[in-house]
């Protein structure tokens, strides 16, 4: 078996600069520590330097193009990510990688390499024996679990176990026996894709993102159109509430749909559903251009917003779980 170890940078890569912390450490560099002890070829490969946070949609299809090439070479991808975004990569590779039928599997550290306590040679040995159970999909390998991408939440900052699967189960997991695959991430063809897996890379980053609070104004929704952003995730309150009393965003919320601005809405609860038909004044703006997000997390309704506005077909897109994201896949 053959993987290739895609880096990007991150705390994983840091070491100590003039002016702090910084990504230096190449794909190469990781490696060297673990080359006694892999268990397979690991073909080493950059893609950036960089820390997570000014990791964009313009770097995850960058991103993306590099593990359908590395794909056609070896037998699984894993790549060294910061963790501040890593959610983020996670879930938009999911969707511009629907179907693929080999394991890429992201990882990190919450201490550089070279940090004498550093959780990264124990998350980059396991990432690398997950990815040669040869399970397809896109998955985030950190501490001893694996999660799938479209699950993935950042929840805690300092912690070890900084990552947790919100509203599905672990993908698996790492004992002394080993590693566990017991929930795949799913995949659903859907007509609108065509047959089985194809790199779908393309995203459009105009979207944006609103947590309501009581008294948002409906001014906020006519910003959105104005600066020309062509989708909006709201996270409403509990079940998809949105206020209409003195401040009616719910007529500023379908005015913005008549524009043809697309909206996901998704629950500002962490755990369980949004469902936009369970009260009258939530059926009444339920449109072509709004969907409910479901139970999907944020991170996963951004990203499937920015990647169905660049397909064909975005509403089909939007209305379907595909690779698991939402309640029915």
């Amino acid at each position: 078996m053959r993987l290739t170890l895609l880096a990007t940078g991150g705390t994983i890569a840091c070491t100590p600069t003039e002016h702090g912390l910084a990504p230096t450490l190449t794909a190469a560099d990781l490696l060297a520590p673990l080359a006694a002890s892999l268990p397979c070829e690991v073909i080493p490969r950059d893609v950036f330097l960089m820390d997570s946070s000014n990791m964009q949609p313009e770097e995850w299809c960058t991103l993306a193009a590099a593990v359908d090439d590395a794909l056609s070479q070896t037998d699984g991808v894993v790549i060294t990510h910061g963790t501040d975004t890593m959610a983020y990569t996670a879930s938009a590779l999911s969707f511009m990688l629907a179907g693929v039928s080999k394991p890429v599997i992201l990882t990190g550290s919450q201490l550089p390499l070279h940090h004498p306590l550093t959780d990264a040679l124990g998350n980059l040995r396991r990432a690398i024996v997950a990815a040669m159970q040869g399970v397809g999909g896109v998955y985030v390998s950190f501490d001893y679990k694996l999660i799938t991408g479209v699950h993935c939440v950042k929840t805690h900052t300092t912690a070890m176990d900084a990552f947790s699967s919100i509203n599905a189960p672990l993908a698996g997991y790492f004992d002394v026996e080993g590693v566990h695959f017991t929930h795949p991430q799913g995949y659903r063809p859907v007509p609108e894709l065509g047959d089985g897996y194809g790199l779908r890379n393309r995203l459009d980053p105009r979207v944006f993102l609103l947590k309501l609070v009581p008294g948002t104004s409906p001014d906020v929704f006519r910003f959105v159109r104005e600066a020309g952003y062509r989708g909006l995730v709201i996270e409403a309150f509990g079940l998809g509430g949105l206020h209409y009393i003195r401040r009616n965003l719910v007529a500023a919320l379908q005015e913005l749909a008549e524009s043809g601005v697309y909206v996901l809405v998704v629950s500002q609860c962490l755990h369980e559903k949004a469902d936009l038909t369970l009260y009258e004044v939530g059926r009444g703006m339920v449109r072509e251009h709004v969907h409910s997000g479901r139970d999907m997390t944020t991170e996963a309704a951004v990203t499937k917003l920015m990647w169905a506005l660049a397909q064909e077909h975005t509403t089909e897109l939007l209305s379907k779980p595909i690779v698991g994201e939402m309640a029915g896949a």
